[in-house]
């Protein structure tokens, strides 16, 4: 299992915080996505080889938000 924590920019409510929590966990081999709007961080669980670091990022782009 992995664990990576990406900073994204551009959330500014809680409906955007769910809207990335959902475009991470809707990618497959993530185990779970922690998005904190406060920190404006997605902390992902995910298995190790079955699951890219770019995978994620384009979850969070294409969900409409950046990552830093």
């Amino acid at each position: 299992m992995e664990k990576l924590t990406l900073t994204v920019e551009g959330m500014t409510c809680g409906h955007c915080e769910a809207r990335v929590t959902k475009a991470l966990a809707e990618v497959s081999g993530v185990k779970s996505a922690v998005v904190s709007l406060d920190e404006g961080t997605a902390t992902v669980e995910f298995e190790k080889g079955q699951v890219t670091e770019d995978a994620l990022i384009d979850a969070v782009e294409e969900a409409g938000y950046e990552v830093a």
